[in-house]
Order: structure tokens, then sequence, then C-alpha cells
């Protein structure tokens, strides 16, 4: 005869799979216009609702799993952009789920949700190969900024080469072009083009390309920025077309079309 524990794990069970079944029929598609489609896998039902509406309103399209072996599963068939993952699961473990993740599927980010915050465990968390580790209690905007932060490092690693006013950069032979002309840089000018060629048509201060490509805060008695974009335009340019890299005073400089 069974049990009510024998029934509460039938229907735990048939909900798991109903989850799967939901997740397959919906074909992995990504609804239009999402921001990114991600899997939450946590047990606590009040907080998959909080996150779930948080992230939705955000744009994003969230699957949410109870059990960390179903979640485990879903993970690894794809489909998803990141992974929010809780530690304390049912079925699997959360740093189990997190091997096989990162095991089967490297280059798919991993987001610890967590009240486990001893720093032994964040070491624990990140060592194992979580992109970050955010403890609860936590707030639902810097949720969202870390996931939106982790899926431009994906967008920008996805994209090999950067193309803009007759510029190509291979970000991964490191090979720079000038209308098809080759173009030799050295280590910190392909940094410093690199860091210009993403940020196309906008204005960027010297602190900021301080910062990004020498990787110290802003000294004011140094001019290396302004030395290192001369070497660049002298080497991109030619006498009848100069590099688009322009100054605009007092802020920084901007690559693009002369306005």
């Amino acid at each position: 005869m069974a049990t009510d524990h024998d029934r509460d794990r039938d229907n735990g069970e048939a909900a798991t799979l109903a989850q799967e079944r939901r997740t397959e029929e919906s074909g992995g598609e990504r609804e239009r216009g999402a921001a990114g489609r991600l899997l939450l896998i946590e047990d606590e039902p009040g907080i998959v609702d909080f996150v779930s509406r948080g992230l939705e309103a955000e744009g994003f399209e969230v699957e949410a799993v109870l059990d960390g072996a179903v979640g485990e599963r879903l993970a690894l068939r794809g489909g998803f952009d990141a992974v929010v993952l809780d530690l304390m699961l049912p079925g699997r473990s959360g740093m189990e789920v997190l091997a096989s993740v990162r095991t089967a599927m490297p280059s798919l980010p991993v987001i610890v949700l967590t009240a486990r915050a001893e720093i032994e465990d964040r070491v624990a968390g990140l060592e194992a190969g979580a992109v970050d580790y955010l403890v609860k209690p936590f707030s639902m905007a810097e949720l969202v900024a870390r996931v939106r932060a982790q899926l431009r490092v994906i967008a920008q690693v996805s994209t090999s080469t950067l193309e803009a006013e007759g510029i190509e950069v291979d970000l991964l032979t490191r090979k720079v072009k000038r209308s098809g002309r080759p173009v030799l840089l050295s280590t910190t000018e392909f940094e410093l083009l690199t860091f210009l060629m993403r940020h196309h048509g906008q204005v960027v201060s010297r602190e900021a390309i301080l910062s990004s490509v020498w990787g110290y805060e802003h000294d004011p008695a140094t001019n290396v920025v302004d030395v290192y974009v001369g070497y660049l335009r002298r080497k991109l340019g030619a006498p009848d077309d100069p590099a688009p890299i322009h100054t605009v005073r007092a802020v920084g400089y901007r690559l693009g079309a002369a306005s």
C-alpha cells in the first residue's frame, strides 16, 4: 500500500518530468526580443518567483527548475545563455551540477546564488568554475547587472573580428588590416586599437583608456595615451587617408568618421 511519502515522491518526479517535457516542447527557442535565455536552478519557490519575475521584467526568458538533477539535465541539453544556480538543492547538489556543466559546456557561464556566505564557500565555488558568486539576501538590480555583464563577455568573445572605418582586427590571430593593407602593431598598440574599436563612434576619456589598456588609474603627469594614439595614427594612416582617430578636446578620443 502506497504511503504519503511514496505519493509525495511520485508527485515530485512527475512534476520534474513535466518540467523537462515543457522545455523540450519549447524547442529551446528564444522569445522574440528576449535579452537572453536563462536557466534558474533554485529549490525555494519564493526565490524562484522573485528572481523569475525580476529577470523577465528586464527582458530575459527564464526557465526555472526546483531540482538539481533536472537542472543539470536541462543545462547540458543546451539552449541557455547562462545558468543561475543555488548550491543547496535536492536531487543533486549545486557543486555537482557546476562540475558537470564546467566539464561538458565550459563556455556556459554559471552564476552561483546561495546563502553560503563564508569566504571558503565563495572560493570553492569560483575555483569550481562559477563566473560569479552572489550571496542571499541579494539585490535584484545587482543580479541583473551581473547577468548582463556575463552575457556581454560572451558576446565579445564570440566575435573574433572587429571591423570599422576600413580597419579589420582579428582577435584570434591578432592581425590588423587597414583598407586591405597589413598593419604591424605592438602588443600595447593592438590593445589600444581594440579598445577604440569596441567603442566605435563613442568618445572615450583618457582615464578610461588608461585604466582599460594599461590597468592603472589616471596619472595627471603621464601622456602615455597621447603618445600611443600618435603611434596608431601613423601606422594606420596614409598620405591621402589619415587614421580615423579624432581628438576630442579636454575629453579624449573617438574612433569614427570625421564629424
